[in-house]
């Protein structure tokens, strides 16, 4: 039996103001609203959603508080204007140019904002099961790992946990609480291991405790979570990095030849 007038359709059942910030979301990610435009009026979204002005004051709160949206009861409410951001990580496999930071800090720099890495812990492992899977790992056979937190314009913009075979890191500043000149990338090959390919698997979850808590999510938002495994000669997994980020403020963008297998 259909649970709503048409059959095979769910019936939404969030509250009112959740739908309507969920519309007005949508139309901020996509551009419909674009950064410093203004959002409709109060009254032409009561009429548009047949709601309250409760109701769409509360549905305002959330994009708010979600950080999409600035302005003040009364006033006018507008798009901010770093909305959302896009990630493209084929800018951040190779090494990094010698004298040059880290290349994610260098990457987000060159787009005109503050970037800052904050190394957050640097310990032995026993890595998620679909981390020691890229890496090759024994059931319970531990990783070097390195925690950081990835901020832009002071705000927490990613979270990064990479790990790596201790016989590659055994020795070496992976091991160590320290920043690495040029990151990991630019070690690794100093090391003989190259970064060759680079394989992305992205998924979007609902956050953990610690995600929601780390990347101060403002609600029961979604965040992006990307496995990367990085592949060195003869095909050898020598990185494997999960990495999280809100997923109503970033965006991943990947790029392709025609025809390309």
């Amino acid at each position: 039996m259909s649970v709503s007038g048409h059959e095979g359709e769910a019936v939404d059942r969030r509250s009112l103001h959740e739908r309507i910030a969920a519309d007005l979301r949508d139309e901020i990610m996509s551009g419909d609203l674009a950064p410093g435009a203004g959002l409709p009026s109060t009254a032409q979204l009561k009429e548009r959603f047949g709601a309250s002005n409760a109701t769409v004051q509360k549905a305002l709160r959330l994009l708010k508080e979600e950080r999409l949206v600035i302005g003040r009861a009364g006033a006018s409410v507008t798009v901010r204007d770093h909305r959302q951001r896009t990630i493209r990580p084929a800018s951040y496999m190779a090494p990094a140019v010698s004298g040059e930071p880290y290349r994610w800090l260098a990457e987000a720099e060159r787009s005109g904002v503050q970037a800052h890495s904050t190394l957050v812990e640097v310990a032995e492992a026993v890595p998620p099961a679909d981390v020691a899977d890229a890496l090759g790992l024994r059931q319970g056979e531990a990783a070097a790992l390195r925690r950081q937190v990835l901020s832009i314009d002071g705000e927490p913009a990613e979270l990064v946990a990479s790990y790596y075979p201790m016989d590659i890191a055994r020795g070496t500043a992976i091991t160590e609480r320290r920043r690495i000149p040029g990151g990991t990338p630019t070690l690794l090959a100093s090391l003989g291991h190259p970064p060759r390919l680079s394989v992305d698997r992205v998924s979007a979850r609902v956050a953990t405790q610690d995600q929601y808590r780390l990347l101060r999510l403002p609600g029961d938002l979604p965040v992006l979570r990307t496995l990367r495994v990085v592949l060195s000669d003869h095909d050898r997994a020598i990185e494997a990095t999960v990495m999280v980020k809100a997923g109503h403020l970033y965006e991943v963008q990947y790029e392709f030849t025609p025809g390309s297998a």
